[in-house]
């Protein structure tokens, strides 16, 4: 084992790697401070190992570790109880609500509490009873009540 420049290098990188994870949470600078560790206990065994093929082991570990994480770890995270808490449009559908302006040339508006809201569909007068039934962006896609 050699403790060259390099090889505290590489064990630097993995610690300023996993202190960026600690301050910005987000599972991308973790597995590049594995890598980063992985590399360094590399140099470590390896004492011979050149620069560039410590740089190209990192390129090599960092692309491998974020795979790792990507297809074991990503799709396991909990899933939320309230899945539509933060889209509210996508609340509505279901909802029987009145018009407000009627739809003429597929564009019409409804008021839903007190927030009022664009629609698309079929041409109706105002007042008509229609059911949200999907949504396009902040534009709620209705149908005639029935």
């Amino acid at each position: 084992m050699a403790w060259t420049w390099q090889t505290v290098s590489w064990a630097a990188i993995a610690m300023l790697l996993f202190a960026a994870e600690a301050l910005a949470p987000g599972a991308f600078m973790l597995w590049l401070g594995f890598a980063a560790a992985a590399v360094f206990a590399l140099a470590m065994v390896f004492p011979g190992l050149t620069v560039l093929a410590q740089v190209a082991a990192f390129i090599v570990l960092s692309f491998a570790s974020i795979q790792v994480y990507r297809t074991w770890f990503r799709g396991r995270e909990r899933k939320s109880d309230q899945p539509l808490l933060n889209r509210r449009a996508e609340q509505l559908i279901g909802r029987v609500v009145v018009l407000e302006r009627g739809i003429v040339q597929g564009r019409g508006r409804v008021q839903i509490a007190d927030a009022f809201w664009d629609v698309s569909g079929p041409e109706l007068a105002t007042g008509t009873a229609v059911r949200v039934i999907g949504t396009d962006g902040m534009t709620l896609q209705v149908e005639l009540a029935g």
